[in-house]
């Protein structure tokens, strides 16, 4: 049974920097099968970063050139690295893995952690 575990998550001021982090167990990260999304109140959920097949990082375009998408060697855990972090940055953050649609960055994962809230004030 896959199981992701999120954490890293944390108050900031504008501009700061976070780290998280991604756990798995029972499982072992796929290029073109992880991603992180992220939920404000009131909003849908929204993919953030993913690597795609090709190995690269692929973003959303209100995070490109601030935050970036990493898995370390053993592929058992995966890293988003948030800099430049505006209030607008603040939601859950969640990852994800196994994608189930043609899409990367949208929200068709088979497996889901918890989530780790991140919340940037002015």
């Amino acid at each position: 049974q896959v199981q992701l575990v999120e954490s890293g998550g944390g108050s900031v001021l504008s501009g700061g920097s976070l780290r998280l982090s991604c756990a798995a167990s029972g499982y072992t990260y796929r290029n073109g099968h992880m991603a992180w999304f992220r939920q404000a109140p009131g909003k849908e959920r929204e993919g953030v970063a993913g690597i795609g097949s090709d190995g690269r990082g692929y973003y959303a375009e209100s995070v490109k050139d601030r935050f970036t998408i990493s898995v370390e060697n053993t592929k058992t855990t995966m890293f988003l690295q948030m800099n430049s972090l505006k209030p607008e940055d603040t939601a859950m953050y969640y990852c994800a893995a196994e994608r189930s649609s043609a899409w990367l960055l949208r929200p068709y994962y088979k497996s889901w952690g918890q989530g780790t809230q991140v919340t940037v004030s002015s």
